[in-house]
């Protein structure tokens, strides 16, 4: 399981934040961990016994729900923009 360059880190927070130095944003939070929750998802069908993997990928989809609620409150806007840049709930 490759883990996220430094390089394509900060592409993502570059892409979804704003700048690459902008870590803390929760656009860019949200885009790191869909980019990991894919990640982890394709391990996980090629290993489908791998359980503690599995535990880490539900408290990585907790988190992000979390987020996306928050920033559902705050900023409508910018909710319906990243979801729809991301392709999630569709």
């Amino acid at each position: 399981m490759p883990y996220l360059t430094t390089e394509k880190r900060a592409g993502i927070f570059a892409n979804y934040g704003g700048t690459a130095e902008k870590t803390g944003s929760i656009e860019g939070q949200i885009a790191l961990l869909t980019e990991r929750i894919s990640g982890i998802s394709q391990h996980l069908q090629a290993n489908k016994k791998d359980f503690s993997t599995h535990r880490g990928l539900m408290k990585m989809v907790g988190q992000r729900k979390r987020l996306l609620a928050y920033m559902q409150k705050h900023n409508l806007q910018g909710y319906r923009s990243l979801i729809e840049k991301l392709g999630l709930r569709k």
